[in-house]
């Protein structure tokens, strides 16, 4: 079995150390014949990634193969700090591999048999989407393109990939968007999100890959990017100073949240419960919407948040069509399917979010980290 050693110095990847304690390849592969479903998860050194792994580890009994360059958002520090991990390391193997660069044959066999692929690493902020856009579209396209040439090579039963609501664009009042609405992005992080989701279908529909297709809504949960929206509530509440609220008085954005370790729950449902179909017995891949319980403005959230916080909150609004272009007043997601085949959030909103903010009160260094 392989498994990993973390050092004490979390942040430095380079520290990571691997113990391979198969001692030929016949005794692997007799072991893949008869151990749990392996499981590959990229990102799992981001935000909605490591709690992925905590929620697979503590819903499941499959191994997990796990990828981070460690050189973006993903830090060593949130895998580490996962309260099953010394218990489950063993389940662990980690390839550090930035996944803009092909797989080698080499690290494909290392990697070995693979039931199912949980695509989800990408590069996820709107601001700095709209900064640099070219190498961040870059980097979504080439990320996922290489992860499902690896599928077409090892073959898994599925590949769950992770979108989001942005590509629908902005929902009108009242409507929540369907799966398979026209994907009609805003921005360059959407763009990449929406061209990361025709790659997967063509390659569904040319290669016969696996592919199922989620989209989720705002995330929100434990050691989040302090770049988000609920971490800089947060830091503003610690710090006495105005958060910035987009909208006006009048007419203020509106989002649907869901806790990270929901949105995992929803994909290790998906992968016990609901099969890829295969072209040409259906004319496109499943895709499930991954949504919250209720829809929320960004105003009310913000005052949700400090009330857990225990202090008042301060804020401004700003007019969002000039400070921040590209951005989608409202998101909505119609869930229907995936819950008319079963799947009940086992985190209700204000609860999980009043656990994300006496979390943080306690390791506040995670609002201010790099």
């Amino acid at each position: 079995m392989v498994m990993i050693i973390l050092s004490a110095d979390a942040k430095n990847a380079k520290k990571l150390k691997r113990i391979d304690q198969s001692n030929t390849e016949a005794e692997r592969n007799t072991r893949n014949q008869i151990m749990a479903k392996r499981v590959l998860l990229t990102g799992a050194g981001g935000f909605v990634g490591h709690h992925t792994l905590e929620h697979i580890f503590k819903t499941t009994d499959w191994d997990v193969v796990i990828t981070d360059s460690f050189r973006h958002r993903g830090v060593t520090d949130r895998i580490t700090s996962i309260n099953s991990w010394e218990a489950n390391r063993h389940r662990v193997q980690l390839v550090t591999h930035d996944l803009t660069v092909p797989f080698s044959d080499v690290m494909i066999k290392d990697i070995g048999h693979i039931d199912y692929i949980i695509s989800m690493a990408s590069d996820s902020h709107v601001d700095r989407s709209i900064t640099d856009p070219a190498p961040f579209i870059m980097n979504n396209v080439a990320l996922v393109v290489n992860m499902l040439e690896l599928a077409r090579k090892i073959k898994p039963e599925v590949f769950l990939h992770v979108s989001t609501d942005e590509v629908y664009g902005p929902a009108p009042k009242g409507y929540a968007h369907k799966e398979w609405d026209t994907i009609l992005p805003s921005n360059p992080y959407s763009g990449s999100k929406a061209a990361q989701e025709a790659a997967c279908i063509s390659y569904w529909r040319t290669f016969g890959v696996p592919v199922v297709i989620t989209n989720t809504m705002n995330i929100i949960g434990e050691r989040q990017d302090p770049e988000k929206f609920i971490p800089k509530i947060m830091y503003c509440l610690e710090k006495d100073i105005p958060m910035t609220i987009h909208g006006t008085p009048e007419n203020i954005g509106s989002r649907f949240y869901l806790h990270a370790r929901n949105q995992a729950d929803a994909l290790v449902f998906i992968l016990k419960n609901l099969p890829a179909v295969d072209y040409p017995n259906a004319d496109r891949p499943d895709k499930y919407h991954i949504v919250g319980e209720r829809e929320i403005n960004n105003l009310e959230m913000a005052e949700l948040v400090a009330k857990y916080w225990g202090k008042e909150l301060k804020f401004e609004f700003q007019d969002f069509h000039t400070t921040r272009p590209g951005h989608d007043l409202r998101y909505a997601l119609d869930g229907k399917k995936l819950a008319d085949a079963g799947w009940v959030a086992p985190m209700p909103l204000e609860k999980s979010l009043e656990l994300t903010v006496e979390w943080t009160k306690q390791n506040p260094q995670w609002l201010w980290r790099d």
